[in-house]
């Protein structure tokens, strides 16, 4: 797997994923909605990890900066 994934991106992930696991484990967002959210949290927690995301690859995005030689 290639990086598509810059850190801006990797950032703003893990933010999100924090931010929907603390309101999840505090009970502010629960039921269906709540197991929902926390499986993308979930994902974009992983692929924050590996710096891949699938999605970027099927529509051909890539927010990794280009390297100089």
């Amino acid at each position: 797997m290639k990086k598509n994934m810059g850190n801006t991106d990797r950032i703003i992930r893990l933010l999100v994923a924090a931010v929907v696991a603390v309101l999840y484990f505090t009970h502010t967002i629960s039921g269906t909605l709540g197991i929902i959210l926390l499986v993308v949290a979930a994902v974009f927690l992983l692929t924050s990890l590996i710096s891949f995301c699938p999605l970027y690859s099927i529509f051909g995005l890539n927010t990794c900066p280009t390297k100089k030689a």
